[in-house]
């Protein structure tokens, strides 16, 4: 009788393991957002390939080759290597999927550092309705010597509306994404600097990016991640950071109060120890801090204890970030070729 009731019991078992498989195989996947996927989506009418041996040599050759006015998607397709350039996408270019071979794989960089963020980028966007895939975009500018005031040497600065990069790294020494104005959506990203190196007043949601930060002895300060420019409550802007990772050498401030109505939020975050303890920070900054929304929520790692966060800066509640925790946030069902 024992053993048939082991064979029973057995039995159960294995069948439970069954319709939980059978649930589980119902559950539908998130897509995998890779160049083909993104093909299918934007369904580009041309490609102008860009490489050694390709008609064009240069990224910017390509991009100057697309008709001004263009109202279908296009494809730049840049081939493996290193472009040494400072490239430009004018307003009047827009529906243009730069696509790489891949984040490391394929790298646009240049040089230039001066006092002018706009001057000193690598990689310029103004037109609307731009897509990036597989392309690191770096600044390899030689830092300033300590003490030296405002060498900017942006990788690139993102001023259209509707843009957005996915699998993309953006490299600098200091102030690398100038995230301008416009909404824009970066997913599954790599962005490293130090010191204000996420800027500006883009409406823009970073989901699954990691953030790594660099040291730099110029400043007596810590590093910032971010310093957001949201003037007036009427403004929609706002930097999102989503289910990413935040990590690196030193100590950093998750962000500074730029504006009067800064906003930033990272939720379901992971901070390492480079966080500092304080978390944010006003430095230069000598308004009042009673309307900035500056803040975490459901955080975690060994930089997430809020314990001692500066006083204006708040720990949110699900209620607080649910309007700005999917796409609505930028109105991406509307625009985004790909999003889940």
């Amino acid at each position: 009788m024992a053993r048939s009731y082991s064979y029973i019991g057995g039995l159960v078992v294995l069948l439970s393991l069954c319709l939980i498989l059978v649930v589980d195989s119902t559950v539908p996947k998130k897509p995998l957002i890779d160049a083909k996927y993104l093909n299918s989506k934007i369904q580009a009418k041309k490609t102008y390939k860009v490489g050694p041996e390709e008609e064009y040599k240069s990224v910017q050759a390509a991009i100057d080759a697309v008709p001004e006015g263009n109202s279908d998607w296009v494809i730049v397709h840049v081939k493996a290597g290193t472009y040494r350039e400072q490239v430009g996408v004018p307003k009047n270019k827009p529906y243009i999927y730069l696509r790489g071979n891949g984040k490391g794989k394929t790298t646009i960089v240049y040089d230039q550092c001066t006092i002018d963020n706009s001057k000193s980028a690598t990689f310029t966007v103004e037109a609307n309705n731009f897509v990036a895939f597989g392309i690191t975009f770096k600044n390899d500018a030689e830092r300033g010597l300590p003490n030296l005031p405002r060498n900017q040497s942006v990788a690139a600065k993102v001023s259209g509306d509707k843009v957005a990069f996915y699998h993309c790294g953006f490299l600098s020494p200091h102030n690398t994404l100038f995230d301008h104005k416009g909404r824009h959506f970066y997913e599954s990203c790599y962005i490293q600097g130090n010191i204000d190196f996420i800027f500006g007043r883009g409406q823009s949601l970073f989901q699954s990016c990691e953030i790594f930060v660099l040291p730099d002895g110029r400043n007596k300060i810590l590093g910032s991640i971010t310093a957001h420019n949201r003037k007036s409550a009427e403004c929609n802007s706002g930097f999102i950071f989503l289910k990413g990772k935040v990590y690196g050498v030193g100590e950093v401030y998750l962000g500074r109060a730029n504006e009067a109505h800064s906003r930033v939020i990272f939720s379901k975050t992971y901070f390492s120890k480079t966080i500092n303890p304080v978390g944010w920070t006003n430095w230069s900054y000598t308004g009042d801090t009673k309307d900035v929304m500056i803040g975490e929520h459901d955080c975690h790692g060994p930089g997430a204890d809020s314990k001692n966060r500066a006083e204006w800066t708040r720990q949110l509640s699900n209620e607080e970030v649910e309007p700005f925790l999917s796409i609505d946030f930028i109105n991406g069902s509307e625009w985004l070729p790909a999003y889940y």
